[in-house]
């Protein structure tokens, strides 16, 4: 019966493709019938390993890797049939409020990222609608299992999201919870999937600068010219640009990585330029009293004048100060995130592009163009900060010519 309610489950689940499905049944098949032989069909998970091996013993790799995607499955579709049935909530939400309360101190103990932080909450209260009928102090391994399978399966995320999905439940076991997460081989994992880059030409790149105004352009410049993510760009402090040497220095990049790259000499002295009215800001917020910028990793406790020295002072300031949500002081940010997207926007509609374009489109094109004038790989890698060279090897898919030359047959003579 549970078979053939699978089988019906499988018609509707987007995940498995059609000519697979009559595979992944029976793959299934024979899981039900490993289990019966070996200890019943409570807990399947954990059989699943065993079934894998003794399975592999007379199949092909590619019949292993997918009996291994239809087991898992076929667990999360029994464990959710299940968990359907009981509808039974017992859980105050008081008990999960304190729980997201600890959740945010432990952050904030362990220096994470404001943006981090924001992105840790969001997931946690994704689990908790997944996991609510049980209070925090009842949660298992089970329960992150099924939540990855449930993003997997239901919401199809990419790789990359469940597994900072994962790093959240994950941070929130171990330092909330304290509580150490065992085994969870039986979650359904998104499978990777391989997108190639937009790039522009260099040609495009000019046209759609030139539709930007003022600071905006600066930036794209800037992005463009070293490689930069746009956070990296936006979050530049005034010490972080050598006009000596031409080099800008990304601090606590992705990764918390700090790293050097390129500062574009056909920009210097727009910047020098640009850094003088930004002076001028500052000694403004000065005379004010206003509070110095936010210093990472309470370097304000241990340099009490930094947040209100020159060389801290934001390359990129906002024009307004906000509230500060951590320390609850009024101070100046960096420029917002927003602003530069919509002017990338407008941008790119005024520029003509047929191309879906943003601010990584230029650290992609910067990439992209620095192999095609014969940049090495690894010179690339090291500028745009990546820790794997394969994520780097992505760019010579979109290069319009590789090492060797090689040229379309229809272009030849």
């Amino acid at each position: 019966m549970v078979l053939l309610e699978f089988g019906n489950y499988l018609e509707t689940c987007k995940n498995v493709p059609k000519k697979h499905r009559s595979f992944y049944i029976r793959w299934v098949e024979a899981f039900v019938r490993f289990c019966e032989t070996h200890g019943g069909h409570s807990e399947p998970e954990k059989r699943i390993d065993p079934f894998l091996q003794a399975f592999g013993r007379r199949r092909e790799q590619w019949q292993v890797d997918q009996a291994k995607e239809a087991v898992r499955l076929y667990c999360y579709f029994v464990n959710m049939a299940g968990k359907a049935a009981d509808d039974q909530v017992r859980v105050s939400v008081e008990d999960w409020k304190s729980a997201g309360e600890g959740m945010a101190r432990m952050l904030r103990l362990k220096q994470r990222s404001y943006r981090t932080e924001q992105s840790y909450m969001t997931w946690l209260r994704q689990f908790y609608l997944h996991a609510r009928q049980l209070s925090p102090a009842e949660l298992t391994d089970r329960q992150i299992v099924d939540f990855l399978s449930y993003l997997a399966v239901e919401r199809r995320v990419a790789k990359s999201t469940q597994n900072v999905a994962f790093n959240a439940i994950l941070f929130f076991y171990r330092h909330v919870l304290e509580k150490q997460v065992g085994d969870i081989q039986g979650a359904v994992r998104s499978k990777p999937k391989m997108r190639l880059p937009t790039v522009l030409g260099q040609g495009e790149v000019l046209r759609l600068i030139e539709k930007l105004d003022g600071v905006h352009a600066l930036m794209a410049k800037v992005i463009y010219g070293g490689g930069l993510r746009r956070d990296e760009c936006l979050r530049l402090r005034v010490q972080d640009l050598d006009f000596e040497r031409y080099t800008i220095t990304i601090r606590a990049g992705k990764g918390d990585k700090d790293r050097q790259t390129l500062f574009p000499v056909s920009v210097a002295e727009e910047m020098r330029a640009h850094l003088e009215k930004v002076r001028r800001l500052y000694e403004g917020d000065r005379k004010a009293g206003l509070a110095g910028v936010y210093l990472p990793n309470a370097l304000d406790r241990k340099y009490p004048k930094a947040p209100t020295e020159w060389i801290w002072y934001w390359v990129f300031p906002s024009e307004k100060v906000s509230l500060d949500p951590r320390a609850n002081v009024v101070r100046r940010h960096h420029a917002s995130a927003d602003m530069l997207r919509k002017a990338m926007r407008r941008a790119v509609l005024a520029a003509g592009l047929d191309k879906r374009a943003t601010t990584h489109t230029l650290r992609h094109s910067f990439a992209t163009h620095l192999l095609e004038s014969g940049t090495d790989i690894r010179t690339i890698q090291q500028l745009l900060g990546h820790v794997d060279l394969e994520t780097t090897m992505i760019y010579t898919h979109v290069a319009k010519k590789n090492v060797l030359g090689v040229r379309s047959p229809l272009d030849k003579n």
